[in-house]
This record gives structure tokens, C-alpha cells and sequence, in this order.
């Protein structure tokens, strides 16, 4: 079974990736590093990132930045951990009160929409991504959130559907997260008309699976 969010959080915390600040002038540094990297990573992308630079447009020394981040990974994970939070939180909201079939299938194509209006208004977010795929640590670390999203999925398709094979049900979900992530990368690259369609031809694929786990008959509309 997916571990619980609150495990994942709390593993990702317990790493020593980075130190821990406890006092406010060093919160207060640290977000600044976060933004400085963020704006260049919105700029440049995730591979011309250079500790050197987000030192120098941070106003602290390299040896400062290193305190908090050891390496360009550690920064692109930190960043990656918000986003992912602040994921798990909408899908936990969008999905915690579905009860039946039509609150699934609306509940699910608005946290498409959504999520796809937002990877749209956060440029850094593409660049992200892209950083990871070349790191195998922040690899996994994105393999863990679609693990966790899926499940969150299943427990809702389980919910509305209690008869259908569990094991089976959280295969799909898993790999209809994953894959929702891939097409979202893909659908930004794209002409915003084009990228729209592939949204959406995507959440009819999906939905065809959610709306009809295993032998239970659903009709989309």
C-alpha cells in the first residue's frame, strides 16, 4: 500500500539535505535563497543554476549557501517538496468529500484544470521538473509523489466504488498520476491551444478508467 502523506513529509524532512533554520534571521535567509532560485530557474532553467549565483544575488557568501544547501539538488529538491505539498493539499481537499460518481468525475476534471492553470502561471515549475529527471534522488522523490497522489485517488474510486479490487484500483490510479504528470509537461511545451486539447484528451482517457474500475459499468457523459 502507498505510505501516508504525513510519512512522506516526514521522511523528506528527517534527510539531512539541508539545515534545519531555527532562528528567524535564518528562515528569513533561507527564503530568500528559495526565491533568488526561483527566479533564476524561471529565467534560465534548472541546468545553468549555479550555486555561485544564487549566492551573489542573495547577498551571502558561498560558504552561507552551503550551510543550507549543500548542492544544486538540494535546492531544486526543497523547491520541489512546496510545490508537491501544496499539491497533495488541493488533492486532499478536491477528493476528501467525494461520495458518489458524479462528485469523482467533477472533483477530478476541475484538479486537472486546475493544476494544469497552474503549472501555466509558474514558469519554474517546468524547470523543476527538468532538473529531476536528471538527478536519480529527486527521480524517486517525484516517483514517491505520484505514488502518494494515486493513492489518494484510489482511496476516493474505493470509496465510490467498495466492491471493485483494491489491488487493482491503486495500479491504476498510480499510473493515471504518473502519467497526468507527463502529460502536463508535455501540454506546456505546446501552443496554449494545443496543450488545452491535450488536457483534455487525457482527462477523457483517465476518466474512463476511474468511472469504470474493474467489472463496475459507468457511463461518462
Amino acid at each position: 500500500m502507498p505510505k501516508k502523506t504525513s510519512e512522506v513529509l516526514e521522511q523528506a524532512v528527517a534527510e539531512p539535505i539541508r539545515r534545519n533554520p531555527t532562528q528567524q534571521r535564518s528562515r528569513e535567509r533561507q527564503e530568500r535563497i528559495l526565491a533568488v532560485a526561483t527566479e533564476l530557474i524561471a529565467t534560465k532553467g534548472s541546468d545553468q543554476l549555479k550555486m555561485s549565483e544564487i549566492a551573489e544575488r542573495s547577498e551571502i557568501s558561498i560558504g552561507s549557501l552551503y550551510q543550507y544547501f549543500p548542492d544544486k539538488s538540494a535546492v531544486i529538491r526543497t523547491l520541489a517538496e512546496r510545490y508537491n505539498a501544496e499539491s497533495r493539499r488541493c488533492i486532499e481537499e478536491a477528493l476528501g468529500a467525494v461520495e458518489d460518481v458524479p462528485g469523482l468525475q467533477a472533483a477530478y476534471s476541475d484538479l486537472l484544470d486546475q493544476y494544469y492553470e497552474i503549472v501555466l502561471a509558474t514558469p519554474a515549475m517546468r524547470d523543476i521538473w527538468s532538473g529531476m529527471q536528471a538527478d536519480k534522488h529527486l527521480l524517486a522523490l517525484e516517483l514517491e509523489e505520484s505514488r502518494n497522489a494515486g493513492g489518494l485517488l484510489a482511496e476516493t474510486m474505493l470509496r465510490v466504488y467498495p466492491h471493485s479490487d483494491a489491488v487493482q484500483v491503486r495500479e491504476s490510479a498510480f499510473l493515471i498520476w504518473h502519467l497526468g504528470e507527463a502529460t502536463m509537461r508535455l501540454a506546456i511545451s505546446c501552443a496554449p491551444g494545443e496543450g488545452r486539447g491535450l488536457v483534455e484528451a487525457f482527462k477523457r482517457m483517465s476518466l474512463r478508467e476511474i468511472l469504470q474500475p474493474g467489472c463496475v459499468n459507468a457511463t461518462i457523459e
